[in-house]
């Protein structure tokens, strides 16, 4: 099954003509790049929006993944009721970078959205990116709240343990969906990196996944495949994660990692905290998978 004939369901699905959810497959198509061939671009400095123009240089630049009159989701962590200096949630100048660069590139709409574990409205607001997103005025950015009536049931055919759950029909729907996690320790996941960032555009009961967390992991980024993965490591939270909120537990990093593989991507920010690619359940069973890349002897790793 094509991406096409997907959607083509879920819009059915979503009218009320289509009485069964959905089916996604994975098809070859939707693999990362072939192994051995994965780029991960690591960026340092204080000027975080200029960074992010920077690491986008070696990947092609922001065109090649935004074409004219796309439809883009930038998909930050805003789970939390955090400062941007507290490190539990995405940057908001990392987030204000590359919707700008959405818009130059020809986006026809930008959606800016999570599913927050604290209240959403405090979440958006003290994490400043509601703030950036108001700085545009540009109809085309939409920094929005989740809409509980646009999850859409999904059966996953190739999940090893999870079968059917309920996504966001605009994460589903996106010409461009650009993943933007902030990598911080997690109590339960050892880290939260950009694999995990996929439960803030998921329904249902999310408790439920914590058992097994890394297989059901890989198996909702088969359905979600970001085009783009940016990894905010301006500042980490090195413990107490992934609520965080005591300044003494966070390191200033001055750093992006970006890539087209999001395996890859994850297992590069894994060695910031001191840990291996292979520590982390969700990186080893994505990479078991297919879903990109996670020996770092065989990622190009590109420093800007």
């Amino acid at each position: 099954m094509d991406r096409r004939t997907f959607l083509k369901q879920v819009s059915l699905w979503s009218a009320g003509i289509l009485a069964t959810p959905p089916v996604f497959r994975i098809t070859p198509e939707l693999l990362a790049s072939e192994p051995g061939k994965s780029k991960v671009i690591v960026g340092k400095g204080k000027d975080y929006e200029k960074l992010i123009s920077d690491v986008l240089v070696p990947l092609g630049g922001i065109s090649l993944f935004v074409k004219k009159g796309s439809r883009v989701v930038v998909k930050p962590n805003i789970a939390w009721d955090r400062r941007p200096e507290q490190a539990a949630t995405t940057h908001p100048l990392v987030v204000k970078a590359l919707v700008q660069m959405a818009l130059d590139a020809g986006a026809s709409e930008v959606m800016i959205f999570d599913r927050p574990c604290n209240e959403e409205r405090r979440c958006y607001k003290n994490s400043g990116i509601e703030q950036e997103m108001e700085v545009f005025k540009d109809p085309r950015v939409k920094c929005v709240h989740i809409d509980k009536r646009k999850f859409v049931p999904v059966r996953i055919d190739n999940g090893k343990s999870i079968k059917e759950w309920e996504f966001y029909r605009d994460a589903l729907e996106a010409d461009c969906y650009i993943n933007v996690p902030i990598a911080k320790h997690h109590g339960l996941s050892r880290l939260t990196l950009g694999l995990k960032n996929v439960m803030g555009v998921i329904g249902g009961r999310r408790g439920k996944l914590h058992k097994n967390i890394g297989q059901n992991l890989a198996d909702l980024n088969t359905v979600i495949r970001p085009q783009l993965t940016v990894i905010d490591a301006t500042r980490i939270l090195l413990k107490n994660g992934p609520k965080g909120g005591n300044l003494e537990d966070v390191e200033v990093k001055d750093s992006v990692i970006a890539s087209i593989d999001p395996v890859a991507a994850d297992a590069y920010a894994t060695t910031l905290f001191g840990l291996m690619p292979e520590d982390i359940e969700s990186t080893r069973a994505a990479y078991q998978m297919g879903l990109g890349e996670m020996n770092l002897s065989k990622i190009d790793v590109i420093s800007v």
